[in-house]
């Protein structure tokens, strides 16, 4: 299996998010207190096996070498600066240039936060006909929606997922592009119509993930709020829904193929509601297999992992012990 390494198109102004991206730029926007876009990026590269990644820079591109350095989480980290902005093609014609030899590649916009199953999607990608593989999303009306019956308004829906996708802002190539007589401008406008003409251009998609591409402080602003009770975490994300005196309820998902630490709570007695998805959970003596609308009980000092066969959400309902966790083997670098 040839290794996979990730790109990022870090060299936008972020004109809409001034005057926030005035002494930043975009990528380094934070989502948390201390927790950038790029911050997720990497993280979600590492997570999904890929331990290389070029971050292809412009504007206020020292602010980003200052932050990452060589190394980040453990993944290695190089810069490849476009001295003056000529598209995101121009951007990854460099990148590509940059390597040592021909490499697949994951190839992601820098504004974008998103769930999105990294791994699966190289699989898929390596799997393929196709020599590039697109990730595209369902689009998410920015209006309400109103539905009518002859002459009277029926009902509302509050900006639903309508049935046309969009373009995800990531790509997956078994190899380097050919760039043909293109030079500048964005890649979406330019090389991808041609390859799809051509018949070379697949897709991998994901329904139901949260995806956002951060271009306005409205955007900012609704993934600031995802973040206020969540931890993302290597598996997917865990997010504090309700605490109280008397109990605690947790919003987790898993993404398909991953699970949790194999781990115990001392106190801590849990009950999980199944609100999609399917897996298991695996106890030291047997497994537990759950799907939609399944309910397990884990009963404090019970050693068990969860683990994912599709994208999972689970309500995870217990007494209030918030960090009443004890990890025996954990699957991933923390």
């Amino acid at each position: 299996m040839m290794e996979t390494v990730g790109m990022i198109l870090c060299g936008g102004f972020g004109k809409r998010l001034r005057p926030v991206t005035e002494k930043i730029p975009k990528p380094l926007v934070e989502i948390k207190d201390d927790y950038t876009i790029l911050d997720k990026q990497i993280f979600d590269f590492r997570n999904a096996g890929v331990n290389e990644v070029y971050l292809l820079c412009g504007f206020l591109h020292e602010k980003i070498e200052e932050r990452f350095g060589d190394e980040y989480l453990g993944v290695k980290i190089h810069y490849v600066v476009e001295d003056e902005p000529l598209g995101t093609l121009n951007a990854i014609r460099l990148g590509m240039e940059a390597l040592d030899e021909e490499k697949q590649c994951v190839i992601r916009n820098g504004d974008i936060v998103s769930d999105l199953n990294i791994r699966k999607m190289i699989e898929e990608g390596e799997k393929s006909s196709y020599p590039i593989t697109m990730f595209i999303t369902q689009m998410r009306s920015p209006y309400g929606i109103v539905e009518i019956n002859g002459d009277k308004l029926v009902s509302f829906k509050e900006k639903p997922l309508l049935d046309d996708y969009i373009n995800g802002g990531m790509y997956f190539t078994k190899g380097f592009l050919d760039f043909g007589e293109f030079k500048t401008g964005d890649i979406e406008k330019t090389l991808f119509p041609v390859v799809a003409k051509e018949n070379n251009l697949g897709y991998y998609k994901e329904d139901g993930l949260f995806w956002m591409a951060i271009d306005t402080s409205k955007e900012l602003e609704t993934v600031k709020k995802e973040y206020e009770s969540r931890t993302d975490k290597p598996w997917g994300y865990e997010k504090v829904l309700i605490y109280t005196d008397k109990y605690l309820t947790k919003e987790l998902y898993l993404k398909e193929g991953y699970q949790t630490s194999f781990h115990y709570h001392k106190k801590k007695d849990e009950t999980m509601y199944i609100i999609s998805g399917a897996g298991y959970i695996e106890f030291e003596d047997h497994k537990e297999y759950f799907n939609k609308n399944d309910t397990i009980r884990i009963k404090p000092g019970t050693v068990h992992t969860i683990v994912a066969t599709e994208n999972t959400v689970l309500h995870e309902v217990s007494t209030p012990h918030l960090d009443d966790t004890t990890r025996i083997k954990d699957y991933y670098t923390r």
